[in-house]
């Protein structure tokens, strides 16, 4: 049974519970708190947290597990008394992203992007028949038979020495430096690629198996493993931007790191381990740089193997057993048959979960699991059932594969660029063969501050701030980093250029409104009588005018030009209206005159007092300083 979409959560059965220890939503279950006191509005941010507080109770154990996805019914009304916290939250997080595409176009592209990667909404577009030329393309991707013939085992001969880190390298000593980060989060994947040879997932692969002392634990040959791991990182297109052996070899050592964390001590075996660290290292092998969607929707062979459902990650996993199969690659050919199933199932059940349209029900049942976990008294999680401990995994390698805004900004930075890039090429792809572009592949209208912003606030720190309760407190400084990074990409999202509404007018604005007004008149005034007086009072009145006053004419900020261009414009009208009423008598000409110097006189008297003067500049730099 599914999950129910359509049914409103405010409406369940009033029957009593079916199942002894069950629980229902109750009928006040919609309050959401925010995700954090940050700008970009109220409505833009969530708590999951909140979002599930109050949802679920009963009278059940509070440690017995609950199974999220599975929807009752009352057979006396038939409507539903049994249904997930996530569904409001989906429900929510639809109408936060709804909000947001109506904000500007490049929210439009951010939220369409976090629709159709993350939240398993697939684009309905017509399918194209491929080309004979596209087939011919296609065509060596789908057959796992053509996995290219390697021969690292040649060079990995019983004369030769292995090397210390398992790959060949001028720069040993450098590269051992690096390493001395390989169990701390931000390692840098990039200098540790610039110093192995572009080797960066062999070097990891090895270094953690190493440290781990899997090797030993499982009789590893030491040269299969390393031939497996080089034909492996080989599978991996260096000419792909981002879906290459660096992305692989950072998820495998963040995956590492996220296996020692301290409130995970001991919770998994050595197998687990072992499957989770290899899940991390093909979850993406033979990645041809494009996404799900564009495969399905260009009709390519992978898509009609796999029936649309998660293509790659399928992809990924026969690519990866399959090299097994290759000259001295079966890493695992001393595990007893029943090692080698199981690992298999784990390994399947983590790559699988990658998939990101995954990305809801996965952070659904993690929130579940932190509502209702047990803990020893020296704070490790009790993980008693195979069932808790493949959801840990999963979530683990999804939370690894989600990692780069929580890595150093210059980490980050540089994974962004790549991501980017890889999205643009895409895009172009779809714009050749006439397509509709794909949400952030598009390279003239993507916002590429605004994409990280509303990533971070989406998804990457909902899913993080979940793990962050699992393993309390020890995911805090990566909580840290990641809100630290948000900050910094919003400070760079360019300032919109359309000038806010007019702030209500206060005595000083009164004033500058009534100075303008006296001007206008006597510009007015002179214009009738048509003699030279109109310049030279003009320069007069430029001499007495407040510095205030030219400062904000100087200056040419747009906001206060908006600003007195309007109060001038009623100004104006109602100069204009007043004139035709008056006439243009000359006995009431000179009376304005008078009436028009006394309150100059006053005006310049009252400009000299501080208060009004320093209220001014304030005003006018207030702009220049928001900015």
């Amino acid at each position: 049974m599914g999950v129910v979409e359509a049914i409103d959560p405010a409406s369940p059965s009033p029957c009593p519970s079916p199942v002894p220890g069950g629980y229902r939503l109750p009928r006040s279950s919609t309050s959401y708190s925010q995700l954090q006191g940050r700008g970009g509005g109220p409505d833009l941010e969530l708590d999951l947290g909140a979002a599930a507080g109050g949802v679920l109770e009963g009278s059940g154990m509070a440690a017995e597990r609950r199974t999220p996805l599975v929807d009752l019914f009352c057979e006396t009304c038939s409507r539903p008394w049994l249904i997930g916290w996530w569904d409001q939250f989906k429900r929510m997080l639809n109408r936060e992203l709804s909000h947001l595409s109506e904000m500007s176009r490049s929210g439009n592209q951010v939220s369409e992007y976090i629709s159709t990667t993350f939240l398993d909404k697939q684009n309905e577009v017509e399918i194209p028949s491929p080309t004979l030329r596209e087939r011919e393309r296609d065509k060596p991707m789908c057959h796992i038979s053509g996995v290219k013939k390697l021969t690292h085992s040649s060079s990995l001969s019983i004369n030769t020495t292995m090397p210390r880190f398992g790959v060949k390298t001028e720069q040993e000593d450098a590269l051992a430096r690096e390493l001395d980060d390989l169990n701390k989060w931000g390692l840098n994947i990039f200098r540790l690629a610039e110093f192995s040879n572009n080797r960066p997932l062999s070097c990891i692969m090895f270094a953690i198996f190493q440290e781990r002392d899997l090797l030993k634990t499982f009789r590893i040959p030491v040269d299969t493993f390393v031939t497996y791991v080089m034909t492996l990182e080989d599978h991996y297109h260096a000419n792909v931007a981002y879906h290459n052996s660096l992305h692989a070899a950072d998820v495998t050592q963040s995956t590492h790191v996220l296996l020692s964390t301290p409130a995970l001590d001991a919770v998994f075996t050595d197998l687990e381990i072992l499957a989770a660290l290899f899940a991390a290292a093909i979850h993406d092998v033979d990645h041809p740089g494009v996404s799900n969607q564009f495969l399905i929707n260009t009709n390519s062979e992978l898509a009609l193997m796999y029936n649309d459902e998660s293509v790659l990650e399928n992809h990924h996993l026969a690519v990866g057993f399959k090299l097994l199969h290759e000259d001295n690659c079966d890493i695992f050919q001393n595990l007893s048959k029943r090692q080698r199933q199981s690992l298999r199932k784990l390994v399947i059940d983590m790559v699988l979960a990658t998939d990101m349209s995954k990305h809801m029900s996965l952070l659904a049942d993690l929130k579940t699991m932190v509502e209702t976990k047990k803990v020893t008294s020296s704070g490790v999680l009790l993980l008693d059932h195979y069932t808790d401990r493949i959801q840990v995994l999963r979530n683990m390698v999804h939370c690894a594969d989600l990692s780069n805004p929580t890595k150093p900004l210059v980490v980050y930075r540089e994974w962004t660029e790549r991501i980017m890039e890889e999205f643009f090429r895409q895009g172009d792809k779809e714009r050749e063969r006439g397509m509709e572009i794909s949400p952030m592949c598009d390279k003239h209208t993507a916002s590429v501050e605004k994409s990280q912003v509303g990533f971070i606030d989406y998804i990457v720190h909902p899913l993080w701030e979940t793990w962050g309760d699992l393993v309390h407190p020890d995911a805090q400084d990566i909580l840290d980093t990641l809100e630290d990074n948000r900050d910094w990409y919003q400070s760079t999202i360019p300032q919109s250029p359309i000038s806010p509404p007019p702030m209500p007018l206060g005595p000083d604005k009164r004033l500058n409104a009534c100075i303008d007004k006296f001007q206008f008149k006597l510009t007015l005034d002179d214009d009738t009588e048509g003699g030279q007086e109109e310049e030279e009072e003009e320069e007069e009145e430029g001499k007495t005018t407040p510095n205030h006053m030219v400062l904000d004419c100087s200056q040419g900020e747009e906001e206060d030009k908006k600003e007195e261009e309007e109060g001038e414009d009623v100004v104006k009208d109602d100069i204009i209206e007043e004139e035709g009423e008056v006439g243009m008598e000359e006995e009431e000409e000179e009376e304005k005159r008078g009436v028009l110097q006394r309150a100059q006189s006053g005006v310049e008297i009252h400009s000299d007092t501080s208060p009004v003067e320093d209220d001014e500049e304030e005003d006018s730099s207030s702009p220049a300083d928001d900015t």
